[in-house]
């Protein structure tokens, strides 16, 4: 019963700002202040000024599904290749080189925006998409290459054994045998990697100034409404459920493979 009850605290303490979230984007602007636990009368006039205007809103959301997408295909991309090296193969200095690149995770992102911003100033890379896939990557992949790497280390040697022994080269059993069996690992370091890029905003509002190529997060901080002279509480609120929708939707279509990829590293 205790146990019950200390779950239920901590999933209201989780879900309160997510509720009162909505309950704002569905109040009018006129009741924006109001302290009632639920709108009287609801309204989806705050959803409607999100996509009027000059505001742009889908251009922003297609922006942070291109930026994610491309930053989550190539995180997988190097981070798997680099896991399975450091996982499989013996070298000198690989605890080395992985405790390295988990060591890079730990700089504060604001310090490497100056420098980033002044080197792709240079390139010619500001307003480009990127000018955020890139920096994206530099966050995304440590955690990728860590996390992969004790999944990658927790499967059997037999695999590739088996597979060499029935005729496969190194590269196809690692792409017919050992691929298939880490797809749970693999499947939610990609989870993590497109929240956490989809989430992003210091990168996105440093190297973009243009209109139609900002992210959807920067597209919320800067929204004023339907005019410009309106309140802005209401219609921020109403776009922040927009972009939190997708990831809802994907956590609730996936999270059984989500789940099984959390656990399946503690298991033999």
């Amino acid at each position: 019963m205790k146990k019950a009850l200390a779950a239920g605290v901590i999933v209201v303490y989780c879900l309160a700002p997510f509720y009162w979230m909505i309950v704002s984007s569905l109040r009018r602007t006129g009741d924006i202040f109001s302290t009632t636990p639920w709108p009287s009368p609801p309204s989806l006039e705050n959803y409607a000024a999100v996509f009027s205007g000059h505001s742009d809103f889908g251009r922003a959301l297609l922006n942070s599904l291109i930026v994610s997408a491309a930053t989550t295909v190539l995180t997988l991309l190097f981070g798997i290749c680099c896991a399975y090296a450091l996982a499989r193969l013996s070298f000198r200095g690989k605890n080395l080189v992985l405790g390295l690149i988990i060591g890079t995770s730990m700089f504060p992102g604001a310090l490497l925006i100056v420098p980033l911003l002044k080197l792709f100033t240079e390139l010619g890379w500001i307003n480009t998409y990127h000018a955020m896939i890139i920096p994206s990557m530099s966050f995304a992949l440590p955690l990728a290459v860590w996390t992969l790497t004790a999944f990658f280390r927790q499967m059997p040697h037999e695999l590739e054994q088996a597979a060499t022994i029935d005729g496969c080269t190194r590269f196809g059993a690692f792409r017919r045998v050992i691929l298939p069996v880490a797809a749970p690992g693999v499947f939610t370091t990609a989870i993590l990697a497109f929240f956490a890029t989809w989430n992003e905003f210091m990168i996105a509002l440093t190297m973009i100034s243009k209109a139609d190529m900002q992210t959807a997060t920067v597209r919320v901080a800067q929204f004023g409404g339907a005019s410009d002279f309106d309140t802005p509480f209401g219609t921020q609120m109403a776009a922040g459920v927009i972009v939190t929708i997708p990831l809802v939707i994907l956590v609730l279509v996936f999270q059984k493979r989500i789940v099984a990829g959390l656990t399946s590293g503690a298991l033999k």
